[in-house]
């Protein structure tokens, strides 16, 4: 493969969104790890925590989890593409089949592979979870899918948003936890709708920048159902959701490390003020990533204070 041609590839597999995929993953081994067993005291080797990561699960499903979300990204630029919605208007990062660059059939035999991975890793979590974990791998990547493919496509009739807020939220973070301990602990299902709020607000940020386009090829997103004012709306609810929970965590659990993510809010502000202050492509691209590392930020505090 030319190195040109591994740019390509590499701008359809979006890593900007990649954070989507590798926080629900932190956040659930975190949330394994502090309900597995409590921290001790031993008089004489002294502080010997057994919160141990089960390292082999975790790398598991974060492979898999990569894997999905590459895959997914790899279905929205054929499926978009052949919905005319990457038309010649768009003001996004360029799409592979809708410029051009990769055929059509190119891109779905890459997503196959891509989910055929994912199928891998996830035959070794369903060896170690048993039969739920076959469920939401199976689901997981039928909603990747679904998303912008098939008869009824979720992103077409406004559904992108919840679909999101649960697969990257509770069930990637609460799916994580549960291959790691064997079950779903009540603090997994808490650190899910941080997670899965930001995960949202990334795909809101998405949506703001592709609206007259999305419109124009009937795409019917919350962002050109609400327009402009109320896609914000939802992107600043979003953001005070994911802020509001850890602290609301904390308070229920005696636990105030869990609102560690407190200390990334000043990123948050600036976020929202760049989002409603965007008007080119330019300016929403940017808002995307920022919005991506703030998930990984804010993840990474909330996976730290769980797991104190």
């Amino acid at each position: 493969m030319t190195p040109g041609r591994a740019r390509v590839w590499i701008g359809a597999a979006r890593l900007r969104t990649l954070p989507a995929a590798i926080v629900p993953v932190v956040v659930g081994t975190a949330c394994a790890c502090a309900t597995r067993a409590p921290r001790v005291i031993d008089p004489v080797a002294g502080d010997v925590s057994s919160r141990a990561i089960a390292w082999r699960p975790a790398l598991a499903a974060l492979a898999g989890a990569l894997a999905i979300q590459i895959g997914t990204n790899f279905a929205n630029d054929v499926f978009d593409a052949e919905r005319g919605a990457d038309g010649a208007d768009r003001i996004g990062p360029v799409r592979a089949v809708s410029a051009g660059l990769v055929t059509a059939g190119a891109m779905k035999r890459a997503m196959v592979c891509t989910f055929a991975i994912a199928c891998a890793f996830g035959a070794y979590l369903v060896a170690v979870g048993g039969w739920p974990i076959a469920i939401v791998g199976i689901a997981s990547i039928a909603a990747g899918i679904a998303y912008t493919g098939g008869p009824w496509p979720l992103g077409y009739h406004g559904l992108g948003d919840a679909t999101v807020f649960v697969a990257f939220g509770l069930v990637a973070v609460c799916g994580t936890a549960y291959v790691e301990l064997g079950a779903v602990p009540a603090l997994a299902i808490w650190a899910a709708v941080p997670v899965g709020a930001l995960a949202t607000a990334i795909l809101v940020v998405n949506n703001l920048r592709d609206r007259v386009g999305d419109a124009r090829a009937g795409k019917r997103t919350l962002a050109v159902r609400l327009g402009r004012r109320g896609a914000l709306v939802e992107y600043t609810a979003l953001l005070a959701i994911a802020y509001a929970a850890p602290i609301a965590l904390a308070v229920a659990r005696g636990a105030p490390w869990c609102a560690l993510p407190v200390v990334s809010l000043p990123l948050a502000a600036r976020d929202v003020r760049a989002v409603v202050a965007a008007t080119t492509g330019v300016d929403f691209n940017r808002s995307l990533a920022s919005t991506a590392r703030l998930l990984l930020v804010h993840g990474v505090l909330l996976a730290t204070g769980v797991a104190v």
